[in-house]
């Protein structure tokens, strides 16, 4: 007996296993990694799929957003290039904060978001961008289109998130942010993105 295509005999892989999109422009699916409410930095497994305590946060600062990434992107050479004062990509997938108005107090969800901005981060020369998108069905956020349609204050606090967020006390920090771009620039590193995981994994 065959199984139909939509079942997984075993649990698709969170980066390789799902899609980036399903065809609508700016619309992508993300993984969630983490949420407002964690106090410990949370990574997905490269290798099972499944999430890792990777660390407890160095500081008292928390994401002000969900964070997570992008399924079937890589950043390397395009995202690179993208990002001029880098060296290199990172060589993980594409990063990804989701801004909702109800709070989602629980990672290892799939959720569509709508890209309308980036922030432009270097993390010790490597390229290591942050889409910023929308919870796609928020009416609170229908009408956010692109990254000028969002608080500054909530854009510092994501800028001061990733400043810090690997800072060791008594040590400088390698991560400079460039720069906050708008959705233009966005679906730009998006696609590139694509591209540079089409070239790694086929």
């Amino acid at each position: 007996m065959a199984f139909p295509k939509s079942f997984y005999r075993w649990r698709p892989h969170p980066w390789h296993g799902l899609e980036a999109h399903e065809g609508t422009e700016g619309v992508v699916n993300a993984y969630i990694e983490m949420t407002e409410f964690d106090a410990v930095k949370y990574e997905v497994d490269k290798t099972t799929g499944y999430l890792r305590v990777d660390r407890p946060q160095l500081t008292s600062s928390m994401t002000p957003t969900l964070y997570g990434f992008v399924p079937q992107t890589y950043c390397a050479s395009r995202v690179q290039e993208l990002s001029p004062t880098s060296k290199c990509g990172d060589g993980d997938p594409l990063d990804i904060c989701v801004i909702t108005e109800r709070p989602i107090n629980r990672g290892e969800v799939i959720l569509r978001a709508r890209v309308i901005g980036g922030m432009q981060m270097v993390d010790n020369g490597e390229a290591d961008d942050k889409i910023i998108a929308v919870l796609d069905n928020d009416q609170f956020w229908e009408d956010a289109k692109d990254i000028n349609d969002v608080s500054h204050a909530l854009l510092e606090r994501l800028r001061h998130y990733f400043e810090t967020y690997k800072l060791v006390p008594g040590q400088p920090s390698d991560v400079t942010i460039p720069e906050i771009y708008g959705r233009e620039h966005a679906l730009k590193v998006l696609a590139a993105s694509m591209e540079d995981y089409i070239e790694e994994y086929g």
